[in-house]
């Protein structure tokens, strides 16, 4: 079933670069969410609409969870259930940059077994199903091996360092870098690119579902900000944070945070 539903991932993901790149990112219509929740614009909810369409027709018994789709309580009945990001960095879309993506994630009873990541404008799709790796445009992929803090580059934006987030006061010491899309990376980090990734802020599973998988099969690790396992389909679609990578930078990230 991983496996099945993949195939379907990457051919609905492919449908949506080429709607979203259909629209001009400057001059794309585009407004502000209620309360803060930033941009969001018509290449969005066009990529919304394709998506909710095609997957459930495909997938009729599976729930959805969508950052463009009023949420509601009865995706939590559902054994499996899509969860998408139509445009993950609608912000750098709106700038006209190519690192915005598409992320796109089956999950079943909590556990995400197929998931696609997808920068039609970096031509990058990155895939995984559940027990069968990760690869980057078909060819298989591996996190980082590197152990040792000082030697890792992990993407974070540059509240992550403050000194409250760290048990000694300090981060420790590490080369940073950053990207605007949650998903993009957590594939980088699964592709080897990086070292790891943190965000510290309740993060929604949208941004999470897809890449978390792409970067366990790849040999790495995603868990909380505490260290707890990631789990999804919940009631409240906000985790607890996120701290990725592969080797032991990961586990020694979780145990340098407060």
């Amino acid at each position: 079933m991983p496996a099945h539903d993949l195939h379907l991932l990457i051919h609905a993901a492919r449908i949506a670069g080429r709607i979203a790149t259909s629209f001009a990112g400057k001059t794309a219509q585009r407004w502000d969410k209620p309360g803060g929740a930033g941009p969001v614009t018509a290449a969005d909810l066009a990529v919304n609409d394709m998506l909710e369409t095609t997957l459930r027709l495909a997938r009729p018994d599976y729930g959805w969870l969508s950052e463009e789709t009023e949420d509601g309580t009865a995706r939590l009945d559902n054994e499996r259930v899509f969860i998408i990001d139509p445009i993950d960095g609608t912000r750098s879309f709106v700038e006209g940059s190519n690192t915005w993506a598409h992320s796109l994630a089956v999950a079943e009873r909590g556990v995400v077994t197929a998931a696609v990541v997808y920068l039609p404008l970096r031509n990058k799709m990155y895939a995984a199903a559940l027990g069968q790796g990760a690869t980057l445009n078909g060819v298989p992929i591996r996190a980082s091996g590197v152990t040792s803090m000082g030697d890792a580059t992990v993407l974070a934006a540059k509240p992550a360092l403050m000194a409250d987030h760290w048990h000694s006061g300090t981060a420790p010491v590490f080369k940073r870098s950053y990207r605007p899309s949650l998903a993009y990376r957590l594939a980088l980090v699964a592709e080897g690119r990086f070292e790891a990734m943190l965000t510290l802020r309740p993060s929604w599973e949208w941004d999470i579902a897809a890449g978390a998988l792409i970067i366990a099969e790849a040999g790495g690790c995603a868990l909380d900000r505490t260290g707890a396992p990631l789990a999804f389909n919940n009631a409240d679609p906000r985790l607890n944070g996120v701290v990725a990578g592969g080797g032991g930078i990961c586990g020694s990230l979780v145990d340098a945070l407060a």
